[in-house]
């Protein structure tokens, strides 16, 4: 398994609620999630606004803390690792943000955004990194010269997942990277990270709110509602028979080309 998922919880302070005394009331966000990620698996996390999934993005790769249970990567817990200790397995996961006008430093060129992490963790050669990066997501390689105000929208997701890959990774998260951009651009960036996944043996998961999405691209399938998991299984699988009340929701909220057809759910 590249993550094994036990019992974990995850709760952040209400900032809405300032008690004149004592502690800042706290909110929980994630409550018991266990689940696994086999290597090589494509999983998509889904649910709706408010659901957890993002906040259980953050929480794999330790950007936020949880405040109980595990999380093994590659075998070795995690869960409670110091900065200093995650610096040297940070290599290994590697996140690619919704919004890459707001992830991609808009005072430096394409290269340098892609190089940046090569170089803080202290590889070599880091123009012939850049340029592999970059063809690699079907970019040319005059496009390090360029700022990212400069790029279309789905090419600056294709310098965010450059930056992302350039490192080799072994697992990626995708926090709702298609989400602006127009079906076209989806298609070629959903594409994209199939081949990538394929072609390098990525492990991937991948957060949505669009099932439509997920069914494209994953193999497996996480179902959040209020923090937790209402169900999880094959993608077919759970496409043909949902169990659950809220995943039959999901499903039956999918835009359908004929509006007479309808989801046997």
């Amino acid at each position: 398994m590249i993550y094994e998922i036990r019992d974990l919880h995850l709760s952040l302070p209400d900032m809405t609620r300032k008690p004149l005394l004592g502690a800042t009331p706290r909110i929980e966000i994630l409550k018991g999630l266990s689940f696994d990620v086999p290597k090589g698996a494509v999983l998509g996390i889904v649910g709706g606004s408010g659901s957890g999934k993002s906040t259980l993005g953050r929480a794999m790769l330790r950007l936020l803390e949880p405040t109980g249970g595990q999380i093994k990567f590659k075998g070795i817990d995690i869960t409670h690792m110091n900065e200093n200790q995650l610096r040297g397995m940070r290599q290994q996961f590697q996140m690619i943000f919704q919004d890459p006008m707001s992830s991609l430093n808009p005072r430096r060129r394409v290269g340098g955004i892609i190089a940046g992490p090569l170089r803080l963790h202290g590889v070599e050669n880091l123009p012939a990194k850049v340029n592999e990066a970059l063809d690699m997501v079907g970019l040319p390689t005059t496009f390090a010269r360029r700022y990212p105000h400069e790029l279309s929208g789905g090419q600056r997701q294709r310098v965010g997942i450059a930056r992302a890959i350039a490192l080799r990774p072994d697992f990626i998260l995708a926090d709702e990277i298609v989400s602006g951009l127009d079906v076209s651009s989806q298609a070629q960036v959903l594409n994209l990270l199939a081949d990538l996944v394929r072609e390098l043996g990525l492990s991937l998961a991948f957060i949505s709110h669009d099932l439509s999405v997920i069914r494209r691209l994953c193999s497996r399938v996480l179902i959040l509602h209020k923090g937790e998991i209402v169900e999880e299984g094959e993608t077919t699988e759970l496409f043909e028979s949902p169990k659950a009340a809220y995943t039959k929701e999901l499903l039956a909220a999918i835009p359908l080309p004929d509006p007479y057809q309808k989801w046997d759910v």
